[in-house]
């Protein structure tokens, strides 16, 4: 390969109303539910996707518009990081559990591997979370750099 990443020269526009996915680890699921409770006004201006059990709680007690995906431990992850690949997703938030060692751990990790890699906000807890809901960027466009993937991958000698 000529280049070890590919250079961040592409310029992608989130819209005002974004597409968040909410994920929740079973330990982290009762604050989950807490802290979208703080937040169901602000996330009910936005489109919901999250995993499992965590989307049809927040379904069921919130009343919110949540697509729900596979469980985390079914491919749930990875159909987050397709989105995210796929640029068809905004902000992750992602109570991850750090006391409980998951089936799926590599399935997290590549998860927030993608995110990182696409400049996608992460929220790992309810304080970062509670920063991410609160910016002015969440309710207006915001540009962002993301790989040029295009030219990395057209650049590439095998």
């Amino acid at each position: 390969m000529s280049d070890a990443q590919p250079p961040r020269q592409a310029i992608r526009t989130l819209q005002a109303r974004k597409r968040i996915a909410l994920i929740a680890h079973d330990g982290k699921k009762s604050e989950m539910l807490e802290w979208a409770t703080r937040w169901k006004d602000t996330l009910s201006q936005h489109e919901l996707i999250g995993t499992g059990t965590t989307s049809k709680r927040l379904q069921t007690a919130l009343g919110l518009d949540v697509e729900g995906l596979m469980s985390g431990p079914l491919g749930g992850d990875q159909q987050i990081g397709a989105r995210i690949a796929e640029q068809r997703l905004d902000v992750l938030i992602f109570f991850w559990d750090p006391f409980s060692p998951q089936p799926h751990d590599p399935d997290v990790k590549a998860l927030l591997r993608l995110a990182a890699l696409w400049n996608v906000p992460v929220a790992c807890n309810a304080a970062s979370a509670d920063f991410v809901l609160s910016s002015p960027y969440l309710s207006e466009s915001y540009d962002m750099s993301i790989p040029d993937a295009a030219a990395w991958a057209q650049a590439r000698t095998v």
